[in-house]
Parts: C-alpha cells; sequence; structure tokens
C-alpha cells in the first residue's frame, strides 16, 4: 500500500476544517481538486475515507484513524524543518502572521524593514484578522504568529497548545473633541457625557466597561466602532470622548482631538502567541522567534515617538 503523503495533508485540512470547501481556501485549491485528492487516497488505501452519504460531508472511521495520521505526519516535517535551519547560517521561509491595524502599521512594517536586511530569506505574510476568527486560525495552522490584544485587568491567555509572549504594554488615553470646554478632573466626570466606544470584544471596549464599573456609571454608548480612526473621527468632530490605546494617537493630525490628562485608565496589553510543536523538542521554531524579536524591537523604538502625542492639549 502505497500513500502519497501530499494528499494526506488535504485529508488533513479536511478533517480539521470540517468540510472540503475550508480545506479548498485553506490550501489554495478547488473543491474538485480538494475531492479528487480524496477520492485518490481512498483508491490507495483501499477504503472509504469520506462518508458521502449525509449532507455535510464527514470522515469514516478509517478517514478520523488516517487523520490522526497525517496529523503526526504534519509534526514530524515541521519539526524536520526546524532541525534543518542548524545546518544552515541563514534563516528561510514564509511566516504568516494575524494581526490588527495598529500593530500593522505601527509595529510589523518596521519590523519587515528590519527582517529584510537581517533574514532576506524569512518572507513574513500579512492578515489582517483579529478575536476569535485569529485564534482559530492559529490553532488550524494557517499563521503562524498572532498578536493580541487584551485589557490588563483580564489574564493572559493560556492553553496547553499555545505560548504567550509578552511584548508590549499600550497606555490608554481619554480623547475629547478639540473645543472641549471643560476638562474632566476624574473618569467620573464623564458619567454623563457621550461615548464612542469600542466592541465590547476589543481591549478598548473592555477598559470602558471596566473603567465604568470601578467609578460607578453605566457609559452611554452613542456609537459602537471597530477601527480607531472612525473612533478618532467621531469625537474630532464632536460626537463624544473616546478610550483610544496610544499606538491609535501616532495617525492623528495635533490638534484634531484633546488627549486628556487622566493617567489612571490602564493599559492593553499586546502578545505574540504561537502554537507549541506537540513533536519531541518542543522549542519554539527559529524563525518565528526570530520575526518576534524584530517586533520587539520596531516597539522599543516608537517610546520617543510616543511622547509628543501623550502630551494633553
Amino acid at each position: 500500500m502505497e500513500i502519497d503523503p501530499r494528499r494526506l495533508r488535504v485529508l488533513h485540512e479536511v478533517a480539521r476544517r470540517g468540510g472540503v470547501m475550508r480545506a479548498a481556501e485553506a490550501l489554495y485549491l478547488t473543491p474538485s481538486a480538494v475531492s479528487q485528492q480524496l477520492a485518490q487516497l481512498e483508491r490507495e488505501v483501499g477504503l472509504a475515507l469520506i462518508d458521502r452519504s449525509q449532507r455535510r460531508v464527514s470522515l469514516t472511521p478509517a478517514g478520523r484513524v488516517l487523520a490522526g495520521y497525517a496529523e503526526r505526519v504534519e509534526d514530524e516535517l515541521a519539526e524536520a524543518r526546524r532541525e534543518l535551519t542548524r545546518f544552515t547560517e541563514r534563516l528561510a521561509g514564509p511566516v504568516r502572521i494575524a494581526a490588527f491595524p495598529t500593530v500593522i502599521k505601527h509595529m510589523l512594517v518596521p519590523a519587515m524593514r528590519d527582517l529584510a536586511a537581517r533574514h532576506p530569506q524569512i518572507v513574513p505574510i500579512i492578515h489582517e484578522v483579529y478575536g476569535p476568527p485569529a485564534l482559530q486560525e492559529l490553532r488550524l495552522g494557517a499563521v503562524d504568529v498572532l498578536i493580541t490584544e487584551q485589557d490588563m485587568s483580564l489574564p493572559v491567555l493560556a492553553q496547553p497548545s499555545l505560548a504567550t509572549h509578552a511584548f508590549y504594554v499600550d497606555e490608554y488615553r481619554i480623547v475629547m473633541p478639540p473645543d472641549w470646554p471643560d476638562p474632566p478632573r476624574s473618569v467620573a466626570d464623564l458619567a454623563e457625557v457621550p461615548w464612542v466606544a469600542g466592541e465590547p470584544g476589543q481591549a478598548s471596549g473592555q477598559a470602558l466597561d471596566r473603567l465604568a464599573g470601578l467609578h460607578g456609571f453605566e457609559p452611554r454608548k452613542v456609537h459602537v466602532i471597530t477601527d480607531f480612526g472612525p473612533t478618532l473621527a467621531l469625537v474630532a468632530a464632536g460626537h463624544g470622548v473616546a478610550i483610544v490605546p496610544a499606538l491609535a494617537l501616532l495617525d492623528v493630525p495635533e490638534g484634531e482631538v484633546r488627549v486628556s490628562d487622566l493617567r489612571d485608565v490602564g493599559s492593553r496589553r499586546l502578545d505574540a502567541v504561537t502554537r507549541i510543536s506537540r513533536t519531541r523538542s518542543g522549542q519554539p521554531d527559529p524563525v518565528q522567534a526570530v520575526v518576534i524579536s524584530a517586533i520587539e524591537d520596531a516597539t522599543a523604538a516608537l517610546d520617543a515617538t510616543l511622547v509628543g502625542h501623550l502630551q494633553p492639549l
């Protein structure tokens, strides 16, 4: 019995993504090509691997067994790639990074310049995806490094299959319209004002709920916005106040919004999350480690730039 390992990868993707369509997207193949590979694999092993009697494609018992071995093969190949980097002076290969706009613009772009100079054979591939969908893509292997944000009041993401590396603490600031007549002396002074709030799952949304709970008020969320650009535009136009991280203020022209001098707002934590290898060594992928180090260097260079943007107006 000869089994083509390339077809094992197709079976592996169908098993972990739950269907032919999603597997095809992950493998950059057409659904027809995936189905053909599965049919050929069934001919090679002489067994039905896919249960086609139901509307949704599922694996037969034999298919689940073979998919388990396919996962081990994928892990062994990943381990082999890590071991082989020890025999070359240059690290190489693609690294798929999932992140959100402020990190992409102010951290990943500078890090990519550094990587291009020091490790030209490492190829960063950026995906703008975050939150639960990004975490799922990391678990499924569609991305290699996930940049997450979380309010500092919440615990660090802890899962047996994932490693979390904290690399930046991004201070929150409260921003107001530029013609705001009476700057607040405390967060409690903002109990009655309209808010341009972040989504509940976002760090800025978590921060507003935390502050409101600490100061005993229910925030009047007039607008709920995902991206900081529209949030700051609404604030600049006088439609409310907002909590934003310092990184977001790098994109605001001087005088467009007023930055409060309140400093008890807290911060968000930025983490780099990677999968933990289930093979023998359990060591971090050296290429991913270099990429994370480059991101850390890029963040260290931000501190001087941020000083001017954090001054109250």
